[in-house]
């Protein structure tokens, strides 16, 4: 396929896309739809075990966003490091902001509701919905630290542990 324009990303590339987190670009395809031809990023999520289509020229504006950088990646253990900030509102109300912060893509919004959920050994269990809000943002953390390190999933999430435990 011939590239008619320069694109921001190409094969082989790592991704975030908000919803889903880590991804890898698989291939640059064109489809035809409704008489348009349309460039279209075909990305794998393996954890999710999905495959995404987002057109080229709307892969900005959904949020789709290279790896973190460095500074960014410090900033979020920085944040993970942090004190705790736990709101005295309503669990719903909280757990929709989480959920908006974990969606977001945002690899700090996303230490931010690590920092807050993280339970130490020391502290009351969580509910079953804490947990599972917990988990998703810490997997998402940890898929995008071992993208970016270049370490597999296991790896990156012994070392958030090892810093929530400091």
């Amino acid at each position: 396929m011939a590239k008619s324009t320069k694109h921001p990303y190409s094969v082989g590339d790592y991704i975030v896309y908000p919803k889903h987190g880590v991804g890898r670009i698989t291939e640059l395809e064109t489809q035809e739809i409704a008489g348009l031809a349309l460039e279209l990023y075909v990305i794998r999520f393996e954890k999710e075990r999905m495959t995404l289509r987002v057109p080229t020229l709307k892969a900005e504006a959904s949020g789709m966003r290279r790896l973190s950088s460095d500074a960014t990646l410090k900033e979020a253990f920085t944040t993970l490091k942090g004190k705790a900030r736990i709101k005295r509102t309503m669990w719903s109300r909280r757990a929709q902001e989480y959920e908006a912060k974990i969606n977001s893509g945002d690899l700090v919004s996303i230490a931010e509701v690590v920092r807050d959920l993280h339970r130490g050994a020391d502290q009351p269990e969580q509910s079953y919905s804490e947990r599972q809000i917990y988990e998703s943002a810490l997997g998402r953390l940890a898929r995008e630290l071992a993208a970016v390190e270049d370490i597999d999933e296991a790896a990156a999430m012994v070392k958030l542990e090892k810093e929530l435990a400091a």
